[in-house]
């Protein structure tokens, strides 16, 4: 029989612990499902099919020593999931509208949770149809129902961002979410207004918002056409960030505009203009606080000047007035493009400037098929500096109690050390278990779940619990000495 003893913590209230933690960093990769770029591999698949990859990319993150995983869940005003506001997404099943016969993302964040990792929705805010997309639009679709709040672009429709009722069908979007389904985090590319596309003939195609554009002036609107277009924006990023906090503040808001907020910032910077093309005054949510970690699209290599990955990371850190999470995208899916500023020991490179940098604590990679692939051992490369297991850094704006400590039981076995870790409310998320063998220590990271069964083939001479509650802070120690 299985004795239930049992053990106090002795641990708690030191102001210098005796035992190590694991690090703290943001691991993350994000898998994209507009034209099926990760996930699922072509349309049509059957949902048996659709579970088991995801189920494999799930696997393999947590074999690559990522910690979370952004999911694309609103590609064009479609949805991955269950949805009464926009029909299922046409890159599940190969139509616009179908059902897959079953919710993936509750599915996905299931078994996410299950492997320790965070499962955070990447939504795009104005994109309504994308050029990938061939089956024919459902009449209940925004570009058939109300295509005057999502006009033609180029090759896309896209929703227009100034017009109130726009804005208020994607919070909803975003809101419908957050209410519904256990994500720990929310996330937006840098797809605000579209980048500019050209016609036939070269020129470049205006932006359809001529009609809201007049109603405004109309009304005595002062701001310039840009300022309006920037103002618009601003306005769904701060309302979408105040409206998620109301209904689930650990739920993470983060945003990964474009790397460069405008040409010369820092000196010597040049590129691309968000600011001036996309209507993304970037720098303002940054400086605002309006989301909870930032990912500049930190595309370029090192040895790109005008463009270098380590004078951007720093820029953006000096922006970073409120303190929030700094965790750049990094182009794991240029290596091997251009092996002169390319090798996989750039990316791996990047990963250990943003260790270095302060206020910096973690990437994120784009994308999944990218370290499938493995191009020049990137991956492996990857997987060797995320060898030692890392939480998820925490957010004590977002939360300033800890969790309780957990209740620990040691149960009889034949052989090892066998666990009963109960958390001590529904916040908690995951335990850490520490083992002292000798002088070394080992550290696991485990789910809730998983802990309440927990069993290691090691015979310690310590071990020390504590829990991780949803905003990633820690308990105080339970310490068993066997």
């Amino acid at each position: 029989m299985m004795s239930t003893l049992l053990f106090a913590a002795l641990c708690a209230g030191a102001d210098t612990p005796d035992y190590p933690s694991p690090p703290r960093e943001f691991r993350a990769v994000w898998v994209a499902t507009v034209a099926n770029i990760d996930w699922p591999s072509k349309k049509g698949l059957s949902a048996k099919q659709q579970q088991q990859e995801l189920l494999t990319i799930l696997d393999q993150c947590k074999q690559y020593g990522l910690n979370a995983v952004i999911l694309q869940v609103r590609p064009m005003c479609d949805a991955l999931y269950e949805s009464k506001l926009e029909p299922w997404s046409e890159y599940l099943t190969g139509q616009l509208g179908k059902s897959p016969g079953y919710d993936p993302l509750a599915f996905a964040i299931k078994e996410a949770h299950a492997r320790g990792l965070e499962l955070h929705t990447w939504f795009n805010p104005y994109r309504a149809h994308h050029p990938s997309a061939t089956s024919p639009i459902p009449d209940h679709h925004i570009v058939k129902k109300r295509p005057d709040l999502a006009p033609r672009y180029g090759k896309h429709h896209w929703l227009v961002p100034t017009s109130p009722e726009v804005q208020e069908h994607s919070l909803s979007v975003f809101l419908d979410v957050v209410r519904r389904y256990d994500i720990d985090g929310i996330h937006m590319d840098d797809y605000f207004y579209p980048y500019k596309e050209k016609s036939a003939d070269g020129k470049l195609i205006p932006f359809p918002d001529e009609d809201s554009w007049q109603a405004y002036q109309k009304s005595g609107g002062k701001l310039s056409r840009d300022d309006w277009r920037r103002d618009a924006v601003n306005q769904f990023v701060e309302r979408l960030y105040r409206e998620t906090k109301k209904l689930k503040p650990h739920a993470k808001v983060g945003i990964s505009p474009f790397g460069i907020w405008r040409p010369g910032y820092p000196p010597g910077i040049q590129g691309f203009d968000q600011f001036a093309e996309l209507y993304a005054d970037a720098r303002l949510w940054l400086n605002r606080g309006w989301i909870d970690y930032w990912t500049p699209q930190l595309y370029w290599s090192s040895k790109q000047e005008r463009q270098s990955y380590p004078k951007l990371l720093a820029w953006w850190a000096s922006e970073n007035t409120q303190k929030r999470h700094l965790w750049p995208g990094i182009a794991t899916y240029r290596v091997g493009s251009d092996p002169t500023i390319w090798p996989a020991n750039e990316l791996a490179q990047q990963i250990r400037t943003t260790r270095t940098q302060p206020g910096a604590s973690g990437n994120v990679h784009f994308s999944m098929k990218s370290l499938q692939r493995n191009t020049d051992g990137v991956t492996d490369l990857v997987t060797k500096l995320y060898a030692e297991p890392a939480l998820v850094p925490a957010s004590p704006w977002l939360g300033k109690t800890p969790p309780d400590k957990p209740t620990v039981r040691r149960l009889d076995s034949n052989k090892g050390l066998w666990l009963e870790i109960q958390p001590a409310n529904k916040e908690v998320h995951l335990q850490v278990v520490r083992q002292q063998v000798g002088e070394k220590w080992h550290i696991d990271i485990v789910p809730v779940d998983q802990a309440k069964s927990w069993y290691s083939d090691k015979t310690p001479s310590r071990v020390v619990v504590t829990s991780i509650d949803r905003v990633g802070l820690e308990s105080e120690a339970v310490e068993l000495k066997p």
